[in-house]
């Protein structure tokens, strides 16, 4: 008996899709381990040039669903990359007291004439460290959104599971 495997770009998409829900929900970890997984994914995911990379050793790290935090990664690396910068810089702004429009057109101007050695310098930090101590925030925010949500879910599959 041979079995007939589709490798059309759908069929591998789906046996993907299938693999990252047996990955998700039919392992035997617990639900708070998954959840927190796909928390520390999307906390890495919202963070720049960190990802699906980052998420992967935080999972090791906190020894979580490996899966979870690779799939929180994907959902929020690429796809949110511009509303996460502005609302890191809004909220860098608050958190050290400072106008985010001025803020955000220092930014602008460390942009336009980037070089790494004056990655740096004071002025440069003035205008960094803000930026990140935001991404750090709205990263830690949705993190903790992702988790209470993937909880829920992951919880609700496993029960109809039980029942079913």
């Amino acid at each position: 008996m041979s079995m007939k495997i589709n490798n059309s770009k759908p069929g591998k998409i789906r046996r993907f899709i299938k693999l990252i829900y047996i990955k998700l929900v039919r392992i035997d970890d617990t639900p708070q381990k998954i959840a927190l997984g796909f928390g520390l994914g999307v906390f890495a995911g919202v963070m720049p040039m960190a990802g699906p990379v980052l998420a992967l050793f935080l999972a090791y790290l906190f020894r979580v669903n490996k899966a979870g935090a690779f799939l929180g990664a994907l959902l929020t690396n690429t796809w949110i990359s511009i509303l996460s910068l502005i609302l890191s810089i809004k909220m860098g702004a608050y958190i050290f007291g400072i106008e985010w429009a001025a803020l955000h057109n220092s930014w602008l101007m460390l942009w336009k004439h980037f070089h790494w050695a004056n990655l740096f310098k004071m002025s440069a930090l003035e205008v960094v460290l803000p930026i990140a101590a935001g991404y750090i925030a709205i990263s830690f925010i949705a993190a903790l959104i992702a988790y209470v949500v993937a909880l829920l879910l992951v919880n609700s599959i496993k029960n109809v599971r039980k029942r079913g």
